[in-house]
């Protein structure tokens, strides 16, 4: 792959009042590409909100990709790799090899959270079909990242799918972990890709409150209707 065309706003911390606020700067960002047919793909269920905002922005077509974390023994939010619904497999093989990590563990995590998924889709998915990727601008949109392992996943999913490009989308993200997602893409654009990055992606948020099932599917529902969420 070329050297990918990278976009940071801003180079020092930002904080967001939320993930609508996350989606507006990012959407901003995004204007300095030109698209071939996007269509916005958010990571849920937070990463949803600040893809819909892109969505709608931009605009484009919205869809979403359901990766998960796989959490390592006895520290579920630490991430030992990611797994998509297509079993697109993604894993740190440092951290692993750090913890002594079993492959009997690991091919457990992955059923477990197989099983997550499908459940998960399959209700989703009664609402939104997909939106076919091939031959289109694939923009990848989380709501940030810290090791950027489901992000990794999703991106692999993604090019399977035989896309025209893959446009990574990041409200934050460590500069480090940014820059390497940044070589799996065609375009890597960020609203803020700190060096010094604060603990969690949840530091840069004022308002980064968990989002449930149902603000999901309303999203979904308003963009399969062909209109937009409402106004909170």
């Amino acid at each position: 792959m070329s050297t990918p065309r990278t976009h940071v706003l801003f180079d020092h911390a930002r904080v967001f009042a939320d993930r609508a606020e996350a989606g507006r700067l990012l959407a901003e960002a995004l204007r300095a590409f030109s698209f071939q047919e996007p269509v916005v793909v958010g990571i849920p269920r937070g990463g949803l909100i600040v893809a819909a905002e892109v969505a709608r922005l931009l605009p484009a077509d919205l869809d979403f990709i359901m990766p998960k974390k796989l959490g390592a023994p006895g520290n579920p939010e630490l991430a030992i790799g990611a797994i998509t619904e297509r079993g697109h497999l993604v894993l740190n093989e440092d951290v692993i090899l750090y913890l002594g990590v079993s492959e009997e563990y690991i091919q457990q995590e992955v059923r477990r959270k197989l099983e997550e998924i499908v459940a998960r889709t399959r209700q989703y998915r009664q609402v939104l079909p997909h939106n076919p990727f091939r031959g289109r601008s694939v923009i990848l949109v989380d709501d940030g990242v810290a090791t950027g392992s489901t992000m990794r996943a999703a991106i692999q999913a993604t090019k399977a799918e035989e896309p025209a490009e893959v446009v990574l989308a990041l409200p934050v993200a460590p500069r480090e972990t940014f820059d390497e997602l940044a070589q799996m893409a065609d375009v890597a654009v960020a609203v803020t890709a700190p060096h010094d990055f604060w603990g969690g992606v949840g530091a840069y948020y004022h308002d980064f409150r968990q989002v449930d099932d149902e603000e999901v599917l309303a999203i979904l529902e308003a963009f399969r209707r062909g209109g937009e969420p409402a106004e909170e």
